[in-house]
């Protein structure tokens, strides 16, 4: 952290952060060179800020520089935008826009009359308004692609070339990534100029700090093996289950069996989901029934346990689910 400046240190002495992540450790210095950087590494690593530290050094030091942040779900760039709020002081503030599917759009259009300095979007909104010219991007010179692996799975790789196609040239461009399958390495081609390559841990392990437990059960056993866990243990559960329909029904078995418990799945409103979520990070309700959908972007730190009611997609979604518990060196189950 001493090679940022003074206002971003102070900022993380009043969050008690003295010690990087390996991540921020790796990717800040090319970062605050203005290099592109390709990361990879597990979720719940810390690496929000090893991208959010570089970028607002950057913007402080060149007041007539943008930058844009690009994520794959609402509730990671919101997520995203708290945190960087979190960094604001006397000294450094910066205007923001949330550019979100779900939202009101009218806000949108106001936010971005204001001259933000920073755009926090998500790839489908972001596309709607660059479509309607109520976006101006000429002045953004930093580009990062949050969790990019995510939105290569939801669909999103056109809208990514299409923003790319969007931006001036020259630009910094920070690619994070939890894995790296081929696809991304062709877009890393396309996206970055000789970046330097951040790697850290595996991306197809758990972080050491979640304890792995399997119980093997017939199908009618595992209402029942659920409600034995939940009264069993201490502290707050996320449940993950394979499709809405199915989140929906356990939260609503789970309450009739006197557990508070709430469904999150891509069907929910905006104001809703922000709302289910509020109701779980500040411990109101216990337990959270959620498809993939949260499996990344969900940043609650006092997660105990993660349990896979229905078994996932592929092992990297185990990977995302589970990395849900065990963040910032705690352990998990």
């Amino acid at each position: 952290f001493l090679l940022l400046p003074h206002f971003l240190q102070a900022a993380l002495t009043r969050l008690n952060l003295s010690e990087p992540t390996p991540v921020q450790q790796q990717a800040i210095p090319p970062g605050l060179q203005g290099r592109d950087v390709l990361a990879t590494a597990q979720t719940g690593t810390g690496k929000t800020f090893a991208f959010l530290l570089p970028l607002a050094a950057r913007l402080a030091e060149n007041p007539a520089e943008n930058a844009l942040i690009l994520s794959p779900t609402r509730e990671l760039a919101q997520q995203t935008q708290r945190e960087l709020e979190k960094l604001f002081s006397v000294e450094f503030s910066l205007k923001t826009a949330l550019i979100i599917g779900g939202d009101n759009i009218h806000k949108q259009y106001a936010a971005l009359r204001a001259k933000p300095r920073v755009i926090i979007a998500t790839p489908g909104r972001l596309i709607d308004h660059i479509g309607r010219k109520s976006v101006d991007l000429k002045k953004v010179h930093t580009w990062v692609l949050d969790e990019t692996d995510r939105m290569l799975d939801m669909g999103f790789i056109d809208d990514m070339r299409r923003i790319a196609a969007a931006l001036p040239v020259p630009r910094q461009t920070l690619l994070f990534s939890a894995t790296l399958p081929p696809e991304i390495q062709t877009l890393a081609r396309e996206f970055l100029h000789q970046p330097a390559r951040v790697q850290i841990g595996s991306v197809v392990s758990p972080a050491d700090t979640v304890l792995q437990e399997i119980v093997y059960l017939g199908v009618r056993e595992k209402l029942p093996q659920l409600l034995h866990e939940l009264n069993t243990r201490q502290g707050s559960i996320l449940i993950f289950t394979r499709t809405k329909h199915g989140a929906e029904r356990l939260a609503k078995q789970l309450k009739l069996y006197g557990q508070k418990a709430n469904a999150l799945h891509g069907e929910l409103r905006q104001n809703r989901r922000r709302q289910v979520l509020e109701f779980f990070r500040s411990g109101t309700v216990r337990v959270l029934v959620a498809t993939d959908l949260a499996a990344r972007g969900i940043d609650v730190p006092h997660i105990a346990y993660v349990i896979n009611y229905d078994l996932p997609q592929c092992p990297e979604d185990y990977i995302h689910r589970i990395g849900r518990t065990g963040r910032a060196g705690m352990v998990g189950t």
